[in-house]
């Protein structure tokens, strides 16, 4: 569609995503010259629509970016009281003591948050500031000057047929330009993608790792509720077939928050990742406490762990990549959105000083130094093992030699050097006939639920009449390809129920169901082929996350 003719603006840095990277990053602009043109395009109908996290919140970005946010209300009202980890079994726990823990994973002086919620505040904060803010507007291509350069992006494109041809209520969309371009879209963003592959920043990295993440929130019996007690499991019902764990988190209002994540690196694709979180949720630990209680909505997403050794470079020129674009959780204290804010602050800092030093659409290097060795880079290294030793000889070796290693990386040294990843998590995927199947209880409606029926309690919908945002490299591959060698696996890892393969005239058939997609982008990153490619429907489509 780049024939088309659009209307251009200028900006000084258009940022693509209002998630805790890109507000930071508006607001830290903001601050340091009033005067400065700042736009933050949002994907979700609304800020915090798409924002799905667990959340124990590490205020360290917040306080750095907003000293007086208790003052101005922002909304951390439960502070972490009580942390609790437990080892599952099929039908006992064991709690693992605090005390061998390095310090790095303490909870006091966090707080239980809904990230949507402290980003719908965020952009309040912006807005008085004067930064223009447009939700309902995905950007669907990134705009290249002559020289190579990152110039803007086109967003608000709506009314194109199913085949991609303009429909009868077509509009083209708008190009923004700016001196710079901040990509904080999340986990595996499509332009991201694009930046990433364009002027090849993995290079000499490891390949980047992710989870997917299944969170519900309960509203449970008042006698049962514990405000400000964390919990996180690990060991059953996952055992050996996949790496992850759980988070049962007590906010306000008698609501907790029930999380399961599963590293995307198994192997067997039989796996049904969605099934294993329903599975979780029977077991007596969690089934006692939810008992009595409703579920009130329910969502997804993928999670980057590949840490510090899978970090892209992050700048090329007229462009930086913010927050999860990068990949800046910490995997160990499950927790990236204090790293996402201090990126938003440091790339705005490094465009700040760009700016008034007269330049424009060049490589912002001091961004990239600050992250790697500032407080984000700190962070990371310490667990950057973590991880892959995870991977490589499972949850034992993982709690013993990698809470080893924190305790010396604490004392700024690692007998370990840098482990590394190996293979992505599509290239993990093994041939069906390796593995067996694994047979998962049915939902029975009260804990645990089927898919399609928790999709709906996502709020999600998208205009049924455009492309689909799911696109197939090669439509022959699900069938001629991975049915055959791999079950076809995306009918399991999906946790939305968004493909099928059905009978047709006695024949196999792949069914997209783009409508149901929770935009968690797993299918991007799990596909055995590669042949899926995410990509963002069109603006204020997907799911309409309320507190999560």
């Amino acid at each position: 569609m780049s024939d088309v003719e659009r209307e251009a603006m200028e900006y000084d840095v258009v940022i693509v995503g209002a998630g805790p990277a890109g507000l930071s990053a508006a607001i830290r602009l903001k601050q340091l010259n009033p005067d400065r043109e700042i736009v933050v395009l949002e994907k979700g109908s609304e800020v915090g629509a798409h924002i799905l996290s667990g959340a124990v919140l590490d205020p360290c970005g917040l306080d750095a970016l907003i000293p007086d946010w208790k003052e101005k209300g922002a909304p951390l009202n439960v502070p972490v009281k009580v942390d609790n980890f437990y080892m599952l079994g099929e039908a006992g726990k064991i709690r693992v003591p605090n005390f061998p823990m390095p310090p790095l994973m303490n909870n006091h002086g966090n707080y239980i948050v809904s990230m949507g919620n402290v980003c719908r505040w965020m952009a309040e904060q912006a807005e008085e500031m004067g930064i223009e803010i447009f939700p309902g507007m995905a950007c669907s291509e990134l705009i290249y000057a002559e020289d190579g350069s990152v110039k803007g992006v086109v967003a608000g494109e709506f009314g194109k047929n199913a085949d991609g041809t303009p429909g009868p209520s077509y509009e083209p969309g708008m190009e923004l330009h700016g001196k710079y371009v901040f990509l904080s879209e999340g986990v595996r963003g499509s332009l991201s993608k694009e930046v990433i592959a364009k002027y090849d920043l993995s290079k000499g990295k490891e390949p980047q790792k992710f989870g997917l993440g299944m969170k519900e929130i309960w509203e449970i019996d008042p006698d049962k509720h514990r405000e400000g007690t964390v919990t996180h499991t690990m060991g059953w019902p996952l055992g050996s077939n996949a790496g992850g764990g759980s988070f049962i988190y007590h906010l306000e209002n008698n609501q907790v928050y029930i999380g399961f994540v599963v590293h995307l690196n198994y192997k067997n694709p039989h796996l049904f990742p969605y099934m294993e979180f329903q599975r979780f949720k029977h077991h007596p630990m969690v089934a006692e406490l939810l008992k009595g209680g409703k579920r009130v909505a329910y969502g997804a997403r993928a999670i980057t762990e590949g840490g510090y050794q899978s970090m892209p470079k992050m700048v090329a020129p007229g462009v930086a990549l913010l927050g999860c674009s990068v990949g800046m959780v910490n995997v160990p204290r499950i927790k990236g959105n204090h790293n996402a804010m201090l990126s938003g602050k440091a790339a705005a800092e490094a465009a700040h000083a760009a700016l008034e030093a007269g330049r424009a659409s060049d490589e912002l290097t001091d961004y990239e130094n600050e992250v790697r060795t500032g407080a984000i880079g700190k962070d990371l290294k310490k667990v950057r093992n973590v991880k892959p030793l995870w991977s490589k000889y499972g949850l034992l070796a993982s709690l013993t030699v990698g809470g080893f290693d924190m305790w010396t990386n604490t004392f700024g040294f690692s007998l370990l050097g840098t482990v590394k990843h190996g293979k992505t998590d599509a290239a993990a995927t093994e041939p069906a006939d390796k593995h067996k199947p694994i047979e998962y209880p049915k939902p029975d409606g009260k804990l645990s639920f089927d898919r399609l029926t928790n999709v709906s309690f996502s709020m999600t919908n998208h205009e049924e009449s455009q492309p689909a945002h799911l696109r197939l490299k090669d439509a022959s591959v699900p069938i001629g390809v991975n049915l055959p060698t791999y079950a076809e696996p995306a009918q399991r890892y999906c946790p939305a129920g968004v493909y099928e393969v059905v009978e047709k005239d006695g024949s196999p058939e792949f069914v997209i169901n783009f409508q149901n997609c929770v935009h968690c982008k797993t299918c991007d990153i799990k596909d055995p082929s590669q042949n899926i490619t995410w990509v963002t429907p069109q603006g204020g489509d997907g799911p309409n996350y309320p507190n999560m």
